[in-house]
Formats: C-alpha cells, structure tokens, sequence
C-alpha cells in the first residue's frame, strides 16, 4: 500500500479543499452558501489561537481526506481542548488508515502545545467512521444538545 501523507492545509490545496469539505457537508446532507466556504477558507490561514486549522491527506499525489480543528478554553482545565471539527476521507479509500491518519495528525498537533484533549463527535448512524473511533479513542457517553 501507498503510503498516506498528512500535511497542513496549503494555499494551493482550495480546490481539493473545497472538494473534499463539499463531499463531507453532502455526507451530512448540509449546504452552506459560497461565503461561508469563502470566510472558512480564510479562517484556515489567519493566525490566532482561536483560528480553525486545517490537514490534508494525501495518497499517491491525490488529496484524499481532510480535517478542521480548534482550540478553545475550558473551565475544567488550564490547558486548551482541542475540538477536530470535520474529519472527511474519501469514500474510495475508506478502511486504508486515512482517517487514523488524520486523527493522528490533529493529536501529535495538539501535543505540540501541550493540549492533551482531543474530542469529536459524530453523528449516532455514523457505523463506519464510529468503527475508526471505537479503536483509536475513548467513548465518553455525553450526548450533545444543541439550541439551533
């Protein structure tokens, strides 16, 4: 097998981009407007704490998966948790590691500024990627609400 690779999102990488968080948004059958995909973009490069992150993974010189993350504050700890917002991996290389990959990627960020918490959801109907997080995480028995 081909090895993936997991790098930092690229100016150069919008149209893969945009493909891939279109193929993740169509999987949770949601649409955004063209100026979210537009200010999230941006938000991927401008510096701050706060500021969504991005990975890309690629496999054989295609990009093939991509992930956002964040930090934030807690009040349960001094540190920043780290929330890994969208994880996506072409549905042609599902079960080839690209996921894990990408998981991987986000830890070893986080660890870097000494974040120990990474967390996620995911939606309950979600089998095939709750079989990736099932293996490489803990399942804490939260349940989201959410007041939209």
């Amino acid at each position: 097998m081909t090895e993936i690779t997991v790098r930092p999102l690229a100016q150069s990488d919008h149209a893969d981009w945009q493909r891939l968080w279109t193929a993740y948004l169509t999987f949770y059958e949601t649409k955004l407007p063209e100026e979210v995909y537009a200010v999230t973009w941006k938000r991927l490069f401008t510096a701050g704490e706060f500021e969504p992150k991005g990975f890309v993974a690629t496999l054989d010189g295609k990009a093939v998966g991509l992930t956002h993350y964040l930090y934030h504050r807690s009040c349960w700890s001094q540190m920043n948790n780290c929330y890994l917002q969208d994880l996506f991996a072409d549905p042609d290389v599902r079960g080839k590691g690209v996921g894990a990959a990408l998981i991987e990627a986000v830890k070893q960020e986080a660890g870097k500024v000494g974040v120990k918490n990474v967390y996620w959801m995911t939606h309950e109907t979600n089998t095939t990627a709750r079989k990736l997080y099932d293996h490489v995480a803990r399942r804490t028995g939260f349940i989201e609400y959410d007041l939209l």
